[in-house]
């Protein structure tokens, strides 16, 4: 048996958006983890959406594969989970140039697998059947798979997925994938709708960085105060109009501090493998500037993605801006949701 189109293929993409879409949709958790493309024998792969391959970062999800029936694709994610939650984090580690550490890491944090769509089943191509046929065809495929594989979970009521777009975060989900049931698998088409949690939160400016074209903002160090009153890093934002961007940066060469960051404000701009070689040097400033920004999901202590500016906080004391603000989703467990 072969598969009935050839790797690698590009994955199906989902626009984001704040609002719940009107219509008929089926929903479903959005997993916080990499996105990948599960193949079956004959030609045993695990590719990211970006069509690299995965699987020698995750050797332990071999015996995984070798489950599926030949001829077959898996749309899913793969995730670590630490704690009963999804752990972006640590499934960035596994990401490693050294066989050695890979084979470390794949027995002491092993990653699982979810499965959300099939593209293929026992040789037969589905990519172009309604998504209700291939949600049939993988839930009965799911029956004939074990752990490390999980089936997420699906709904057609759309205020079941609103209570699950707030319980299951305690567990990694980052929000819900709205899809068609008549929908057919488009490569590389965002033709799916991702809801996203959004909250807002008062941050300290603590740095900045300058503009590729010089004398402008490129973004602002965000951070809050501990308990015991030191500054710590969280994330940034950026996506300032290229018009205030010039004024902004006037602003804050005016703040410039002479302050020194150690470890214990986590100062952005260390080396990292993530960095891709990137200028990451940055500019303190004095830390009494306070802005309002909203933020999507939280990693550990940090914005998993960029914030989004809303408005300047004058009438805050910086101060006043601790860590106690980051909400901590409460709930069930990750298999709770998927098992």
């Amino acid at each position: 048996m072969s598969h009935p189109f050839p790797p690698p293929a590009e994955t199906m993409e989902a626009k984001v958006s704040e609002k719940w879409p009107k219509g008929d949709f089926v929903y479903e958790p959005k997993w916080d983890g990499f996105r990948c493309l599960s193949w079956s024998q004959p030609e045993i792969r695990l590719d990211s959406r970006n069509q690299r391959p995965l699987l020698r970062y995750f050797p332990e999800l071999t015996s995984a594969l070798e489950q599926l029936p030949p001829g077959t694709v898996v749309d899913g994610e793969v995730v670590v989970v630490v704690d009963g939650v999804t752990d972006f984090d640590t499934l960035q580690q596994r990401i490693h140039p050294a066989e050695s550490r890979v084979n470390m890491l794949s027995e002491e944090t092993p990653a699982e697998l979810v499965a959300f769509d099939l593209l293929a089943d026992r040789e037969k191509d589905l990519r172009e059947a309604p998504f209700s046929e291939r949600r049939d065809r993988l839930v009965a495929l799911a029956e004939e798979l074990d752990f490390p594989w999980h089936l997420t979970p699906q709904t057609a009521d759309q205020e079941v997925a609103k209570q699950w777009f707030h319980e299951f975060e305690s567990a990694g989900c980052d929000g819900i994938i709205a899809k068609r049931p008549e929908l057919e698998y488009q490569h590389g088409k965002r033709a799916m709708v991702k809801i996203k949690h959004r909250r807002t939160i008062d941050v300290v400016v603590g740095g900045f960085r300058e503009h590729k074209d010089g004398g402008k903002i490129g973004s602002l160090l965000l951070g809050l105060y501990n308990a015991e009153g030191d500054f710590h890093f969280i994330g940034h934002c950026s996506g300032f109009p290229d018009v205030d961007r010039a004024e902004l940066f006037d602003k804050f060469m005016e703040l410039r501090s002479e302050e020194s960051f150690d470890e214990r404000a986590r100062a952005p701009g260390g080396p990292s493998r993530w960095s891709g070689g990137q200028d990451k040097s940055w500019v303190p400033v004095q830390q009494g500037v306070v802005v309002e920004v909203s933020y999507d999901q939280l990693e550990g202590d940090r914005f998993r993605h960029a914030s989004r500016f809303h408005r300047w906080r004058p009438d805050k004391d910086a101060r006043d801006c601790i860590m106690d603000q980051l909400e901590r989703p409460e709930g069930p467990g990750f298999r709770q949701v998927v098992d």
